[in-house]
């Protein structure tokens, strides 16, 4: 046994020592998409995150972030390697696991162990935690700065230590393993609430060890038992504990008249002293179950006191402060995600139920100067037909409502105007949320994968969708997939090495096999029924389901038990032994490794990074840069929360500047920026106040000065409101007509333009603002126009939505990632208004400037990179030389289009690429660059042949996975490749591309015609 132990305790290090060693050579050198750019900056200054938020998190993100020794630029490295160090412990502990198991399956007590069953032991950890080390979900989490991998550490420290505690049960102290585990429990909910839901496997753990004949119904009892206890450390620790305090707070203040936060003191400290108390109790009247459900409440709550780290820093008026919960009523909001709405579960409206009337619920209240106020009460809506399971859920309320609708129709070709029956609901459910949305992402982790490309939308597509590889030799795919290093087929190879591994555990040891099932069923499905997702999400969501992957690689580890309990009957203990293990180290992680790595491979990209930098740098002094949210906005925040870039410029994200604190911190200085131009008082825009404001045509000739529009709908008189059938009165927008009178001296005075510019400036603003509503968002934007007087630049960024620009199109022109708001005389001819470029500005920027992260050489480009910013360089590129031809400096658009070549790669993601490249093409043969403009169309024409080939193939074989309107826009993008080679008389080109197009046209004759 000491033998044993310490194989086991070596090979469990080793196994930390490859899979930290693959993180770290494969890790994102800094910032990566998405929120780790948040993430980073609230570890590196301590910071409060979004909803829910992740404190613990936070606190040891800040740890690493010490070993930059202060050399900033390299602290997202050690952010990003303690999350390869989590994850290289989470293999280690999953190692330990499986040998547990295994070592249950071949070995009775005190027998002694042989050589062959010790290789099959250790064989199957190092197959199953190996195989787990490269797998896509959990490798992609593992080199960069997210939650994630830490949260899965989380979970393979608990499962380790309740089989720790399994194997030492009967022995004094084994309870320490409990206590253990209810600590780790505690502290992961500030890291993820994922950790949470191993507690029925715990559970069941814990039945079958104490209780010698389990049977099915008291099986039943514990697994319900099981659930309750998730339930009450879920709400009644996690949620129920803040909600207590805020109502204890509310008396404490409005009641007895004393400060903030005294109520909720003394909560905690009732809650200490029972706890202290009840422990007392239970130790002197020898009360041992009570005296370690008591310890393990205890622990929990040590653990979940990270969150005091929130109201804490929120206090302090961190820069970035996401809802500002410095009071018990806010931070209960906070912990529950109140910003982004609930989703009904059990019974609840589909989408085309009406509202037919409501009710008042529970009073809502705020922090006021010195005393909570209420400001409105919870609306309970009732509707005209309600369901069990409601899974095509959204309200007409619902900023997405049409959106989510149509995907709805469009996924199960439900015709307009028909209602959703169950029966449709549960194939939405089970085709989408738990296909789509699960199973797709389980089988990309151990079948495989045609590509990293975002796949929610079609079960047909290749992009998104799993594959075996195993028939693709027949399917004729396109190069752009089969020579991309995305391309992971497994060949299904670690799929049925888990599936023997199940059938084996439920074989051997149903009790155990079961506690692994429902690990892997309350970290993936169970997730999925809960969280009850609604249409598309900004990304897929693998990652939340990593838990069950774990659970599966356990299976997988057991599989090399299934193979050698096969091949024992034909030879030797010892042969079969080392022939099952070699065989499934060969065809689970050897394999997963050599094919998943070139997708993983983030060592030798910027992009993240420098693509931030160029938001920033392409602004003016002093500006104000509204960004959109996400990859716009989180590695911006990172770039100059953390490193410092451009901190006179203030960053606005839109889809936080529709929440009160969020424009109250506005308000203030950051950083070396100045606050907002904001005139309003917080008493104006604060929550439950001027939420929206609806458009009602006074019938007002002409425009009208936006500065009088908005003090009309800022105003507290009774003239300026409209009262509602409700008998509320509200401010209403009379004109959606604006205005604003332009002094040109203040203009160039404040640096807007230069002096040769001053001749192109207007009179007179005058735009159409296009909304029916006013959100508080809209209503800030408004403000800062009205009332900033041109004293500082103000900037949106390429990727914020048009939509949201509230009708300032004309006046925007590009300066590089932004586009700056310039009183230039409006020039209607032109077609694409946010096509417009202030030349000189912005070749200054894009041209010297500019980072480019790179792109053209790193090994792998990320699908936010191939998607998103390639396409913004190209129109970026595009736009300026076209700018630049216009402006009559031929000579610098050339040079711009040289150094897109130079530090761009000629790579073609979608058609929709392939079209800009086009563009670029064009303005090449435009600028007699014919040597650049025939390699970009050849490129172009092998990437759209290249599609239309398989397109054709999908036709002849498969017609359902066919989208014509993409067959129809490549055929449009093949004709514009014909017709410019015509027009440049690069005849050969010309007469290559027409017979191609005229070949495909007649292959596509048909399907275009019932386009058509």
């Amino acid at each position: 046994m000491i033998r044993y132990n310490k194989i086991n305790n070596l090979l469990g290090w080793l196994c930390l020592l490859i899979a930290f060693t693959t993180y770290v050579l494969t890790l994102e050198p800094s910032v990566s998409f998405w929120d780790c750019g948040e993430f980073i900056s609230c570890a590196y200054r301590l910071q409060v995150s979004h909803q829910p938020g992740y404190p613990m998190f936070a606190m040891l993100g800040k740890l690493f972030s010490l070993l930059s020794f202060g050399n900033a630029t390299k602290v997202p490295y050690f952010t990003n390697l303690g999350s390869a160090l989590a994850s290289g412990a989470t293999i280690m502990f999953l190692f330990w696991t499986i040998t547990a198991l295994a070592k249950k399956l071949l070995v009775t007590k005190d027998q002694d162990i042989s050589s062959s069953q010790m290789i099959a032991i250790m064989g199957a950890g190092l197959v199953g935690a190996l195989a787990f080390t490269y797998t896509d979900t959990f490798w992609f989490s593992a080199v960069e700065t997210i939650v994630f991998a830490l949260s899965s550490l989380c979970t393979a420290v608990v499962f380790w230590a309740i089989l720790k505690w399994e194997a030492h049960a009967d022995e004094p102290g084994a309870d320490k393993w409990i206590v253990l585990i209810a600590y780790i429990m505690g502290l992961s909910i500030g890291i993820h609430l994922l950790n949470l839901l191993t507690i029925p496997a715990i559970a069941m753990v814990y039945y079958f060890r104490r209780y010698k004949n389990p049977t099915i119904k008291s099986s039943i009892v514990v697994f319900l038992i099981s659930i309750v206890i998730l339930g009450l450390v879920q709400y009644g620790i996690r949620e129920y504990t803040i909600k207590i305090a805020a109502y204890a707070d509310l008396f404490f203040v409005n009641t007895l008249g004393l400060g903030f936060g005294s109520g909720a003191a003394f909560v905690f400290l009732a809650i200490i002293a029972s706890l202290v108390g009840a422990i007392r109790y239970s130790i002197r009247h020898k009360k041992a179950a009570l005296n370690l459900a008591l310890v393990c409440l205890a622990f929990i709550y040590f653990g979940y006191g990270s969150f005091m780290y929130i109201p804490i820093r929120a206090t302090a008026n961190t820069n970035l402060n996401n809802t500002h919960p410095d009071n018990a009523f806010t931070l209960n909001n906070y912990l529950n995600r109140a910003q982004y709405g609930d989703n009904p579960l059990l019974y609840g409206p589909m989408f085309d139920a009406k509202v037919i009337d409501q009710s008042e619920g529970n009073a809502l209240y705020r922090k006021g100067r010195n005393r909570y106020e209420m400001y409105g009460k919870k609306q309970n809506y009732m509707f005209d037909h309600n369901t069990i399971m409601p899974r095509m859920h959204s309200t007409e309320g619902d900023q997405d409502f049409a959106q989510n609708v149509q995907f709805y129709k469009q996924w199960l070709n439900l015709p307009d105007g028909q209602s959703p029956t169950f029966a449709d609901n549960m194939r939405w459910m089970l085709s989408w949320q738990m296909y789509q949305m699960y199973w797709r992402y389980f089988l990309w982790n151990f079948v495989g994968r045609y590509n990293d490309i975002d796949g929610q939308t079609s079960t047909a597509s290749t992009d998104g969708n799993w594959t075996s590889g195993l028939f693709d030799g027949a399917r004729h795919l396109p190069k752009s997939i089969i020579n991309s290093n995305t391309y992971t087929p497994l060949y299904a190879l670690p799929l049925v090495i888990g599936l023997l591994g199940m059938v084996y555990h439920f074989k051997k040891r149903r009790g155990d096999a079961t506690v692994i099932g429902l690990l892997w069923f309350f970290t993936g499905l169970a997730i999925v029924l809960y969280v009850n997702q609604v249409n598309l999400q900004p990304r897929e969501r693998d990652y939340s389901y990593v838990g069950s992957f774990y659970a599966f690689a356990i299976w997988i580890g057991l599989g090399v038990l299934a193979i050698h309990d096969l091949l024992r009957r034909r030879v030797n203990a010892r042969g079969a032994a080392l022939a099952s293990v070699a065989t499934c180290l060969l065809v689970a992680p050897i394999l997963l490794a050599r094919q998943e790595w070139g997708a993983h491979d983030r060592s030798t990209k910027m992009i993240p990074h420098d693509m931030a930098y160029n938001f920033l740098i392409s602004c003016p002094k002093n500006a104000i840069l509204f960004t959109y949210g996400d990859n716009d906005t989180y590695s911006l925040w990172y770039d100059q929360e953390v490193e410092g870039i451009r901190p006179d410029v203030r960053i606005v994200c839109n889809s936080l500047l529709g929440m009160d604190w969020y424009i109250h911190q506005m308000d203030k200085p950051m950083n070396q920026s100045a606050p907002l131009p904001l005139t309003m008082p917080f008493e104006k825009y604060r929550l439950g106040t001027r939420d929206v404001i609806a458009y009602n045509d006074a019938k007002i000739p002409g425009s009208v000065d936006v500065k009088e529009v908005f003090d009309f709908i800022t105003s507290d008189d009774s003239r300026t409101k409209v009262q509602y059938q409700s008998g509320e009165t509200m401010n209403y927008l009379p004109t959606k007509n604006f205005k604003m009178s332009i002094n040109p001296d203040e203009v160039l005075k404040n640096g807007v333009i230069t002096a040769q510019q001053k001749d192109k400036l207007t009179q007179e603003m005058e735009w159409k603002y296009p909304g029916k509503y006013i959100f508080k968002d809209n209503l800030a934007i408004m403000d800062i126009i009205a009332h900033n007087n041109w004293k500082r630049p103000i900037c949106f960024s390429i990727g914020y939505s048009p939509e949201s620009m509230g009708g300032l199109q004309p006046y925007l022109y590009k300066e590089g990632f932004v586009y700056h708001l310039i009183p230039f005389k409006a020039d209607t001819s032109v077609q694409n208004q946010l096509g417009k470029v202030n030349s000189l500005v912005a070749y200054n920027n894009v041209m010297t400037k500019f980072k480019f992260g790179n792109f053209k050489h790193a090994r792998n480009l990320d699908p936010v990179a191939k998607t998103e910013f390639y396409p913004f360089m190209e129109t970026t590129f595009h736009d300026l030389a076209q700018g630049l031809i216009k402006d009559g400096r031929n000579d610098l658009a050339l040079n711009v289009l040289h150094k897109f070549d130079q530090e761009m790669p000629d790579i073609n993601p979608n058609i929709d690429s392939a079209h800009r490249k086009l563009q670029l093409a064009q303005v090449a043969y435009k600028l007699n660059d014919k040597e650049l403009a025939n390699r970009y169309v050849k490129g172009i024409d092998d990437y759209l042949t290249d599609q239309l080939a398989y397109n054709y193939t999908l036709l002849q074989n498969k017609p359902e996975a066919l989208n014509p309107n993409e067959v129809q826009f490549q055929l449009y993008v093949l004709n514009g490749l014909a017709d410019t080679t015509k027009n440049y008389k690069e005849t050969a080109l010309h007469q290559q591309y027409q017979a191609q197009l005229d070949d495909y046209g007649n292959k596509f004759a048909a399907l275009l015609n019932r386009q058509e």
